[in-house]
């Protein structure tokens, strides 16, 4: 229902944050706003402390206020978490309790990109549908079982509401605009922006295989969609050819001409690209991250993780720099 007071967002940046998760989120507010002719939105720009937070990409964004200085919100307000890099670090205390106060105030509690980690970590997505950019999909899982996850672009869950990262905020928020003031305002934004498909929470975050391996061919993305949903339990390549009602020879025939490797090699670069993620994005221990990507040897693991990367997972775990949308 329209309201003649606007609808107040408060976006928490937390360290290097990702910029355009951000800057979809804010700018269909901005557009509805004008399209209107209304304030039917309004918002803050928090961090933890400074009076400036700086995005993964090294831009500046300067504040309104810290988390100190935030009032107790109203009901219906709505506090956004803008996450980025090394997002398990930006966990800490004083951003739980802030976060903890601001859902006991009544606040519709959301999170963009990574932000959705924090949430989880704070206990506010604990039975909740929720997503997370897929980069993160793996770690968020095992990290907290008790949400409920989705691979959408974005959800939608009453008083809490997630979008994956990237241009995922926009469907969110247009989603919101639509709900509170119609399609035709909502789709007016869209046009503004450019934006020529609106999705929706049935929507997933990849592209179809055929489009992301550049090949339409119906066996082969039935293959790797079988790769990718069974790494923690390896099938063997006999098995992955009898199920996909060919020869073991015509599967190897297949991979090498349109993706100039073997099934075998591909297998195992997939599973070790999860690896990496769950080093980088979980406290998992090695051991623990080998057997959730079908190793039942760390030694084994180390050595194909070498192999591919390098470094050495205990290395790698070190670095912890992986970059998201």
């Amino acid at each position: 229902m329209p309201s003649d007071k606007p609808r107040r967002f408060t976006f928490l940046l937390l360290d290097r944050f990702t910029m355009m998760p951000f800057t979809a989120a804010i700018e269909p507010l901005r557009l509805a706003n004008r399209a209107s002719g209304q304030t039917l939105y309004s918002w803050r720009l928090v961090a933890v402390a400074g009076d400036h937070a700086t995005c993964s990409n090294g831009t500046r964004v300067a504040l309104d206020g810290t988390l100190d200085a935030e009032p107790v919100p109203d009901r219906g307000d709505v506090v956004i978490v803008c996450g980025g890099t090394d997002i398990a670090r930006a966990a800490t205390r004083p951003v739980l309790n802030w976060l903890r106060k601001q859902a006991r105030g009544g606040a519709t509690m959301g999170a963009v990109c990574t932000g959705a980690w924090v949430l989880a970590e704070a206990g506010l997505l604990d039975g909740r549908k929720a997503t997370i950019h897929w980069e993160n999909h793996d770690g968020f899982a095992e990290a907290f079982p008790q949400v409920d996850l989705y691979r959408s672009v974005f959800v939608n869950d009453g008083n809490r509401m997630t979008a994956a990262g990237g241009t995922s905020s926009i469907d969110l928020m247009l989603h919101l605009i639509a709900d509170a003031h119609g399609e035709a305002l909502a789709t007016e934004v869209a046009d503004q922006m450019l934006h020529t498909a609106i999705r929706t929470d049935q929507d997933r975050q990849r592209l179809s295989i055929p489009t992301r391996i550049g090949v339409r061919h119906p066996r082969l993305a039935a293959v790797i969609a079988r790769i990718e949903g069974n790494l923690e339990d390896p099938i063997s390549p006999a098995q992955l050819a009898q199920d996909a009602g060919m020869s073991t020879r015509q599967l190897e025939r297949l991979f090498r001409r349109y993706l100039n490797r073997s099934p075998k090699r591909y297998y195992m670069e997939t599973r070790l690209a999860r690896a990496r993620n769950l080093l980088m994005q979980t406290d998992m221990s090695i051991i623990e991250v080998a057997l959730a990507s079908g190793f039942s040897s760390p030694s084994h693991f180390s050595k194909c993780y070498r192999a591919l990367y390098g470094s050495t997972p205990y290395r790698e775990r070190g670095t912890g720099t992986v970059s998201h949308a």
